[in-house]
């Protein structure tokens, strides 16, 4: 994911170029109702999104989802804001760059997924127990600027006396796609990888992960369903259901083992080893990563906006009321 400067080439122009065609689905009455969700990426990461499909709970609901991967927090936004997709499954943080470029029919966060940070520390030749001083001095892999990996990479290192840019070599000029395999050959004495990618890297011995960015980073809004303001006023219940559906998935996903899950989920991951996708959800249930259900609370909401401010990507605070709509979630709960 890229920072705040793209905004201002992209936002504005599909803004006057975008043709309104979120409300065509929300209200059939027959048949089960489209919705079209843009992922970021395709990754373990987003777990509750696959088991909804996978188990059924969105179509018990009454509808039809389907996921694309469009690849980019840049390009998923640029899909929602167009009309191409219904939903968007992405940082919330990419909701807050398009409110912040004055968009007249905002980006509503309505459900979380993902409550912290996905990232691991990975080092290449540790030697002993890990000090997060050790950082110092080395060339640390990193994440896009501006993007949610990087700043709360730099938010948990800051908690921690390091500097980013004055105590280490930051190196953030790699595309995403192509940072595991910089590291593979060789770039970086530290990396900052999701799952699997930690999993595959200590199984092929290339180093271990020491340490958590999302533990340290704490809890935040970090992967959310959002869409804009006029897809939920035009199809409201829609939005009910897909949030209904969302949350059964939750509970599911809490209720069961890592196994479990890997076993539900791999079919989107068919070339993947199952024991590397075990390891690695095994790994994001241990820290608390998947939210158990959709509110984003105002807590959360500050801690991200803390992040985003220590990366200086926050041009003005922008209260949870403004772009977090938790109607839905909290009817959803309540009607349980």
């Amino acid at each position: 994911m890229k920072g705040k400067g793209w905004w201002k080439l992209l936002v504005l122009p599909v803004l006057l170029l975008s043709v309104v065609m979120s409300g065509c689905t929300g209200g059939k009455s027959s048949g089960d109702v489209k919705v079209r969700v843009g992922e970021v990426t395709r990754s373990v990461f987003y777990a509750p999104e696959y088991v909804a499909v996978a188990k059924g709970f969105f179509k018990e609901e009454g509808l039809d989802v389907e996921i694309q991967t469009t690849a980019g927090g840049d390009k998923t936004m640029a899909a929602l804001l167009a009309g191409s997709i219904d939903i968007a499954l992405v940082g919330a943080e990419t909701s807050i760059y398009v409110y912040q470029q004055g968009a007249e029919d905002p980006v509503i966060n309505f459900a979380q997924v993902t409550q912290t940070d996905g990232t691991f520390l990975f080092a290449r030749d540790q030697q002993g127990d890990f000090d997060w001083s050790q950082l110092k001095g080395s060339e640390f892999l990193g994440q896009r600027k501006g993007g949610m990996p990087q700043m709360a990479g730099e938010f948990a290192l800051g908690k921690k006396g390091i500097n980013p840019h004055q105590d280490l070599t930051l190196i953030q000029n790699i595309d995403f796609a192509n940072i595991a395999a910089a590291f593979a050959s060789g770039t970086g004495d530290y990396v900052q990888l999701f799952e699997p990618q930690a999993s595959i890297f200590e199984k092929e011995g290339r180093g271990k992960v020491v340490a958590s960015f999302g533990v340290e980073s704490g809890h935040l809004p970090y992967t959310v369903f959002m869409t804009k303001q006029s897809y939920i006023k035009a199809n409201q219940e829609t939005v009910t259901k897909f949030t209904r559906g969302l949350h059964k998935a939750q509970t599911w996903v809490n209720e069961h083992s890592s196994e479990e899950i890997a076993e539900v989920i791999m079919p989107y991951f068919k070339d993947a080893d199952p024991s590397i996708v075990t390891s690695s959800i095994e790994r994001y249930k241990a820290q608390e990563t998947y939210a158990t259900d959709p509110i984003i609370d105002e807590e959360e909401w500050n801690n991200l906006l803390a992040v985003m401010k220590n990366a200086g990507e926050l041009k003005e605070e922008v209260p949870a009321s403004a772009i977090v709509n938790n109607d839905f979630a909290n009817d959803v709960i309540s009607s349980k």
